[in-house]
């Protein structure tokens, strides 16, 4: 089992959501985050004054699945976030050790 997180554009949540769905991809946890890579932030102007952003507004997915479904899901994520511009953001795949479903006691592969 795998934890999958990606952390996107947020005007990219739909395309990616949608893309997920048709993987049969049956649930994700979506979180909105503030962060800075490369980009480094950039300037605004408010009210007149020049003012420069640190971090900007990103949308972190979490979503589990079983080993077989990673690279599907990782190559789904890619294909409809992407803008070909800096900031489209990152995926990263993590191992999970164990998985517990709260409401029935069901664990691992039965409880994603």
């Amino acid at each position: 089992m795998k934890l999958i997180m990606a952390v996107i554009k947020p005007f990219k949540l739909d395309d990616v959501r949608e893309a997920l769905s048709v993987l049969g991809v049956e649930g994700m946890t979506v979180t909105e985050v503030k962060g800075f890579g490369r980009q480094k932030g950039h300037a605004e102007i408010y009210r007149g004054a020049e003012y420069t952003v640190h971090f900007l507004p990103k949308v972190k997915m979490e979503i589990a699945a079983n080993d077989d479904m990673v690279e599907g899901i990782v190559e789904a994520i890619k294909a409809a976030a992407q803008t070909g511009k800096i900031g489209d953001g990152k995926i990263f795949v993590y191992d999970i050790s164990s998985v517990v479903r709260i409401r029935t006691g069901e664990a691992d592969k039965d409880a994603l």
